[in-house]
């Protein structure tokens, strides 16, 4: 089995085109260039977005003209954040079925009513047909952490929506026989769990399912940096009760279906800089903090 690692990251906040090209070729640029690697060294290619986001079957496909598919690719898609493409590739290198991977995600969240949109992952039966926008249901958790003495009325009052974006995320990652040297964010542990879809089927004041990732991937302790996906303020309190660290990492913008990427990605640079020595990423997916991915990163010698 290898050793895994973050050797590369890149990100743009600008919107993107109707295919994505113009958006990923330049982020794809970057991130390689960061890890030393040229197109035809990357293995293995997966990516995270959504079809009903954008509005049509198989969008994802349009991507692939970023890559370049001459010579033929090995490549995956996951039609969620791309931190669980992460995921995924994690595994492919693991297994040793690839030495390096890109993994990227890209998101236009401004194209329509995303609060509409994210209504269809809700319960289909009993939630969905009654429309409830994400903002309602996050408000609704957030009542509830609050009369639970979790949070301060003046903290309930400050709540907010981070800014949704368009945007994209790319991370390379490689064994250990690729790194060769080039600084690198070691992942030590990653797992992702996800709680029931019901809203009245979990407690909304706890996140069950980010507790189990951080334990299963080994998180027992305080790390130097975090950089915590919560796409409401007061999530960012429910989570830093799971995920201890010296700093977190502020999350200013929220491109679907690559913030949690992103997450990863930024808490990879602190340890790549020699900022921080260990290091979390954290991505969620659902309402209310229904799924949540945990990637603990350490900086280790190659």
């Amino acid at each position: 089995m290898n050793d895994v690692a973050v050797i590369g990251f890149a990100r743009s906040d600008r919107s993107v085109t109707t295919s994505a090209v113009e958006t990923l070729v330049p982020v794809f640029e970057q991130a390689l260039a960061q890890a030393g690697l040229g197109r035809r060294e990357v293995d293995f290619w997966c990516s995270g977005s959504s079809d009903y986001l954008a509005g049509r079957a198989f969008s994802f496909v349009s991507a692939v003209d970023a890559i370049g598919a001459v010579p033929p690719i090995s490549e995956s898609h996951v039609e969620m954040d791309a931190a669980w493409a992460l995921y995924e590739a994690y595994l492919k290198i693991l297994a040793g079925e690839a030495e390096t991977a890109l993994v990227y995600g890209f998101g236009m969240g401004t194209a329509g009513d995303l609060n509409r949109v994210l209504a269809l992952q809700l319960d289909p039966y009993t939630v969905a047909p009654l429309w409830p926008d994400a903002a309602s249901v996050a408000a609704l958790q957030a009542r509830l952490v609050f009369e639970a003495g979790l949070i301060s009325e003046r903290d309930m009052a400050g709540m907010t929506a981070v800014r949704v974006a368009d945007g994209v995320s790319a991370v390379v990652l490689a064994a250990r026989d690729r790194v060769r040297g080039r600084p690198a964010a070691w992942i030590s542990g990653i797992a992702h769990r996800v709680d029931p879809q019901g809203l009245g089927e979990r407690d909304l004041t706890t996140v069950p399912s980010a507790a189990a990732a951080a334990h299963d991937a080994g998180l027992d302790g305080a790390v130097d940096v975090a950089a915590l996906h919560a796409p409401f303020t007061h999530q960012e309190s429910l989570l830093r009760h799971v995920v201890r660290a010296g700093t977190y990492l502020p999350f200013e913008t929220n491109p679907m279906f690559a913030a949690g990427l992103s997450r990863i990605g930024a808490a990879a640079a602190e340890v790549m800089s020699g900022r921080a020595r260990t290091a979390v990423g954290h991505a969620t997916s659902g309402p209310a903090l229904q799924q949540n991915l945990i990637c603990v990163l350490e900086g280790l010698e190659a």
